[in-house]
């Protein structure tokens, strides 16, 4: 993997209130609707710091999603196939990100595997990640650490998961089309921290 959806006030409003959580929520809305990416400080520290470093700079608004992965748009000789939206700031191969390259901590390290929803840094080789993601369709072992998708088998460094939204993810996906790099990508217009008041409403898994 190379480079590199307006939440709806009632579905905060009407989710009962958990306990308190060390997670982070940020709020990712696309032209499309919006998700919910929960990213835990304490697991994937690195990862973690520069996805919020980027978030409360604003430097993820006005990215794209422009790369989404099917077992259809992959070749036939692709041995071990999976299935991502692929999102971010859609920076061209030769333009420096704002914010410099962060150490790859692997699954290895963090403990986060890469399952039905999880939100990993896309990369060239390991310490070469910045300002592009993706989302995994479905579970995805390969891109863990020791998975096969990638040559040196350091897998991708998984950091978040997706826990409200779902529903948009999957319509992301839908945009699919015959070439992984799709010819209109789709706005991501801000990515924000949620308030304690909103994460405190979300009804999620412990």
């Amino acid at each position: 993997m190379q480079r590199r959806q307006l939440f709806a006030v009632p579905l905060l409003a009407c989710l009962p209130v958990l306990a308190a959580d060390a997670r982070i929520y940020t709020r990712v809305d696309t032209e499309l609707g919006a998700f919910v990416v929960a990213v835990d400080p304490a697991k994937a520290p690195i990862t973690v710091a520069n996805y919020l470093a980027y978030v409360d700079a604003r430097q993820l608004d006005g990215g794209k999603v422009y790369r989404i992965v099917t077992p259809a748009n992959q070749s036939a000789e692709t041995k071990h196939k999976i299935e991502v939206v692929q999102w971010g700031r859609h920076q061209a191969d030769d333009e420096q990100a704002p914010r410099p390259p962060i150490a790859h901590e692997t699954t290895a390290m963090t403990g986060i595997k890469h399952r039905n929803g999880t939100v990993s840094m896309a990369r060239l080789g390991p310490g070469t990640a910045t300002a592009e993601f993706f989302i995994c369709i479905g579970d995805q072992p390969e891109l863990d650490f020791g998975g096969r998708r990638n040559p040196d088998g350091q897998g991708f460094a998984a950091f978040g998961q997706v826990v409200a939204g779902d529903e948009v993810v999957r319509a992301l996906y839908g945009k699919a089309e015959a070439e992984q790099y799709i010819k209109q990508p789709i706005a991501v217009r801000s990515v924000r921290r949620l308030s304690a008041q909103e994460a405190a409403a979300l009804s999620l898994p412990r």
